[in-house]
């Protein structure tokens, strides 16, 4: 399994809004596509306490490619996407990056 870290971060004043989408849309498209969550996390203490941290679970990059892509072009995100900025960008930069567990990790 491998996992990938993504870090939101949201135009000031933003981040409500973006919490808002996950919980009451993104999520649920989510799970129309298989995509699985391992966990979110905003910055209590840090450089920006406008960003949002989350973890997806994969079993391979192939799986990645064909669920992620499929979410990306679905209609229902790509009209809920656009709605809830239609006041303007809630993101301002997107990082990721793939990772894999290490011999000792508690997670396989």
């Amino acid at each position: 399994m491998i996992h990938e870290l993504r870090i939101y971060r949201c135009v000031p004043g933003r981040l409500p809004a973006l919490l808002n989408r996950f919980e009451t849309i993104t999520l649920k498209l989510w799970e129309k596509h298989g995509i699985r969550q391992a966990g979110f996390w905003t910055t209590l203490i840090g450089e920006s306490n406008q960003d949002l941290h989350y973890l997806l679970a994969w079993e391979s990059l192939a799986e990645r490619e064909e669920k992620w892509n499929a979410f990306a072009a679905d209609p229902e995100w790509l009209k809920a996407r656009a709605e809830t900025e239609k006041d303007g960008a809630i993101v301002a930069q997107v990082t990721n990056a793939i990772l894999q567990p290490t011999g000792f990790s508690s997670v396989k």
